[in-house]
C-alpha cells in the first residue's frame, strides 16, 4: 500500500502533500547553500572561516525565525505564517544571486534563514494538529521525507547547474517557491484545533515562554531543547560541510557533488523506515535507535580512508540521521498543549538552531587550524550521544496520545 494512502482522509493527504512541497523547497534552499559554499570558495577565494560564517549566518536567521514564527503561529494561525515564511526565504534567495560582495550575501542569507527557520516548526505543527491520532506520527515523518526530496534536487542542481553555470543559478532556482505560495494560499486550511481553540486569542510571547518553562512542562522543555541542540548541531556541522569535506579528502568539485548526491538518496528510505517504526514501536524508540546509529555512522565517516568506505559511511549517515529528524518533528508537537504548541516547537527549534550556528563556524575554524576530519567527526559522535541520553532519561512516550 502507498504510504500516503495510509492517511484515511483525502483532505489530510492533500494537506500533507501541499505542506510537503513547501518543506521540499525549504530543504532545497538549505541543501543548495552547502554546494554554493563549495563553489563560492573557489570563485571568491573564501577561507574556511568565511565558509563557516556563510553557513552559520543562515542558522542565525533560522533561530530567530523559528522563535518568532512559532509565537506568531500560535497567535495568528498556522496557515498565514507558513505562507509568509515561504515568501520571505524565496525572495531573499532570489536576491542573493545579485550579491556583489560577501557582506551583502551574509545579510541576504540571514533574511532567507529567517523564513526557512520559521516555516519548519509551523508546517509540522499544522500537519500534527490536522491528522488523526493513529496516523499523526507517520504523517509528520512523511512530511519530513519531503526534506530528502529537496536535498536530492539541490544535489542534482549542484551537479548539473551550479558546477556548469555558476552559483548564482542556485539562488535563482531557490526563488521558485514564491510562486508556489500563491497556490498554497488556496490549497490548505488552518489547523482545526487552532480554529476551535480560538484563533488570535493566544497569550503574549512572554506568557507562552513562561508556560513552556512552568513546572508542568519544564522537564519536557529541557529534554526537547537538549535534543534539538544536539541534532541540529551535528546535522549542520556534518551535512553543510559534506561537499567541502569531500574536497578535503582529495576529490574534485564535480566528483564531490556526485558522491554527495549518492549519499543524499539514502535519506528517503531512512524517512520511510522511521515512518513505519514510529507508529509500531513509538517515538522514543525511533529517536534513540536512529540517533545511536547516526553517531556510529559519523565516527565511521570521520575515520574512513577508502572511497568505498567513505560512500557507505555517508549513505548510513544520511539514512539514520534523516530518519531521526523525522522522529524529532513528529515528537515535539505532541509534547505541548494546543495554546502553546507552536511556541513550544518554535522555541525548541530556535535553541537547536544555536547549534546550527555554532557547528559550521566551529568546523570552519578547526579545518582552518588543520584539525583532522576524524577528530571533528568524533565531536559529532559525542554530541549525538548526549541527545540520546536526554530522550532516554527525560523523554516521555507520546504514541497514541490525543492532542488536547
Amino acid at each position: 500500500m502507498n504510504k500516503l494512502e495510509m492517511l484515511q482522509n483525502p483532505k489530510q493527504r492533500k494537506l500533507l502533500v501541499s505542506a510537503g512541497f513547501s518543506w521540499m523547497f525549504d530543504a532545497m534552499e538549505v541543501g543548495m547553500i552547502s554546494f554554493i559554499a563549495a563553489a563560492l570558495a573557489k570563485d571568491w577565494n573564501l577561507a574556511p572561516q568565511q565558509i563557516g560564517y556563510l553557513t552559520s549566518i543562515n542558522s542565525v536567521g533560522m533561530a530567530v525565525g523559528a522563535a518568532t514564527a512559532g509565537y506568531l503561529a500560535d497567535r495568528y494561525g498556522r496557515k498565514s505564517i507558513l505562507l509568509w515564511t515561504l515568501l520571505i526565504f524565496s525572495i531573499a534567495s532570489g536576491l542573493s544571486a545579485l550579491a556583489t560582495g560577501f557582506g551583502i550575501l551574509l545579510v541576504l542569507r540571514f533574511i532567507a534563514g529567517f523564513g526557512l527557520g520559521g516555516e519548519l516548526p509551523v508546517a509540522s505543527t499544522l500537519v500534527s494538529e490536522s491528522v488523526s491520532v493513529q496516523d499523526r506520527g507517520r504523517a509528520v515523518v512523511l512530511l519530513e521525507s519531503f526534506w530528502a526530496l529537496g536535498w536530492i534536487i539541490s544535489a542534482v542542481v549542484a551537479y548539473f547547474v551550479i558546477a556548469q553555470y555558476g552559483w548564482q543559478w542556485g539562488f535563482i532556482i531557490g526563488a521558485v517557491p514564491a510562486l508556489y505560495a500563491l497556490y498554497l494560499r488556496r490549497a490548505i486550511e488552518d489547523s482545526p484545533k487552532f480554529v476551535k481553540g480560538g484563533a488570535g486569542k493566544r497569550a503574549s510571547f512572554i506568557k507562552g515562554l513562561a508556560d513552556i518553562w512552568s513546572s508542568e512542562h519544564r522537564r519536557t522543555t529541557i529534554m526537547a531543547w537538549i535534543l534539538w541542540f544536539t541534532v541540529v548541531f551535528s546535522y549542520y556541522g556534518m551535512f553543510l560541510w559534506l561537499p567541502s569535506v569531500m574536497g578535503l579528502k582529495g576529490f574534485t568539485l564535480i566528483k564531490s557533488f556526485e558522491y554527495v548526491l549518492i549519499m543524499t538518496l539514502a535519506q528517503l528510505p531512512g524517512y520511510f523506515t522511521a515512518a513505519y517504526f514510529i507508529e509500531k514501536f513509538g517515538r522514543k524508540f525511533v529517536l534513540i535507535v536512529y540517533l545511536i546509529l547516526t553517531a556510529v555512522s559519523a565516527i565511521w565517516f570521520g575515520f574512513a580512508t577508502t572511497t568505498a568506505s567513505l560512500l557507505m559511511a555517508g549513505i548510513c549517515l544520511s539514512f539514520f540521521n534523516l530518519g531521526a529528524w523525522g522522529g524529532l518533528y513528529a515528537y515535539t508537537p505532541e509534547l505541548y498543549p494546543t495554546k502553546v504548541r507552536s511556541t513550544g516547537v518554535g522555541m525548541a527549534a530556535a535553541f537547536g538552531r544555536v547549534g546550527g550556528v555554532i557547528a559550521p563556524f566551529l568546523v570552519g575554524m578547526l579545518v582552518g587550524k588543520g584539525v583532522a576530519i576524524s577528530t571533528i567527526f568524533t565531536i559529532f559522535f559525542v554530541t549525538i550521544l548526549i541527545g540520546v541520553a536526554a530522550v532516554a532519561f527525560l523523554g516521555k512516550e507520546t504514541k497514541g496520545l490525543e492532542l488536547d
